[in-house]
């Protein structure tokens, strides 16, 4: 097979430079095969759109296609060409493939409509499927819209730790770390666990928010945001909880309710409007 770069499929599909040889590297999504025409869909996730491939099956080894399935991982040489059917407006016309993974008929991610139940059962390949690459590529787009909006506003990025001796005031309970041995625990005369010998030398745990820290920071820096993980160990099991999730706490000096509430409209506008010019 010609050594060409490869090209990403995101940009494959912006490209008209028709008659020119490139090369895409990805998994298959559906391999349709016909006596005429077989049609392979590649996706690389650099979008959530795929390519087509279409291949002449009298030129290509029989045995080799049909081990090209949903969810192999292929490499092929093709000729950039103005799509005949509709849904896109380029394709590739096979001129050289390559199998670099073939993957069996069982299969769990088939062209078909999962429920969440079902892809939860197989979470390694669940991000292949649109839903969570759809919501995957949302999430990245809103994180950077956050960094942005605070960075825009005058904030400072500040890290708060994920492992403190700090409760937050209360604000949930919370999964405690330790070194110590669980199985050998050394207690004191009134029963109390020693923590001398522990990493910190005292009782720690995740952190259920990084408030604290946080107002600590805006009294050296004005205006600070936090944006990391978050841990809460209710034994609660609702849609609504979650063990571990991602919250944003921004902390000014010298602001009162009204300046908080313009702060956090315009904030949401912000990261909605940003949602709506994103193309995933």
């Amino acid at each position: 097979m010609e050594n060409i770069r490869r090209t990403k499929v995101v940009d494959v599909l912006k490209r008209n430079d028709f008659g020119t040889i490139v090369n895409v590297r990805g998994w298959v999504r559906t391999h349709r095969s016909s006596k005429a025409v077989d049609f392979i869909a590649v996706n690389d996730g650099s979008t959530i759109k795929n390519v087509q491939v279409v291949v002449d099956p009298t030129k290509f080894d029989e045995a080799l296609l049909k081990q090209i399935t949903t969810g192999s991982c292929i490499s092929v040489n093709g000729e950039l060409v103005e799509s005949q059917g509709a849904g896109q407006s380029v394709e590739l016309q096979c001129r050289e493939i390559q199998l670099y993974g073939p993957c069996g008929s069982d299969y769990p991610m088939q062209k078909k409509g999962q429920s969440f139940e079902y892809m939860r059962q197989y979470a390694h390949l669940r991000l292949r499927t649109n839903t969570f690459g759809a919501v995957m590529r949302i999430r990245h787009n809103m994180a950077i819209a956050i960094h942005n909006y605070f960075h825009e506003h005058g904030f400072f990025y500040f890290h708060t730790p994920l492992i403190t001796a700090s409760d937050c005031e209360g604000a949930g309970q919370m999964f405690q770390v330790t070194t110590k041995n669980l199985y050998d625990l050394k207690k004191d005369e009134e029963g109390k666990i020693i923590y001398d010998d522990d990493f910190f030398g005292k009782q720690t745990s995740l952190t259920v928010s990084g408030q604290l820290e946080g107002e600590l920071g805006a009294t050296a820096l004005g205006a600070i945001y936090t944006f990391g993980p978050t841990f809460r160990a209710e034994n609660s099991n609702t849609p609504r909880h979650l063990a571990e999730f991602w919250m944003i706490e921004p902390e000014v000096a010298f602001i009162d309710m009204n300046d908080l509430m313009d702060l956090e409209e315009d904030f949401i506008k912000y990261c909605v409007q940003w949602l709506s010019l994103i193309h995933i």
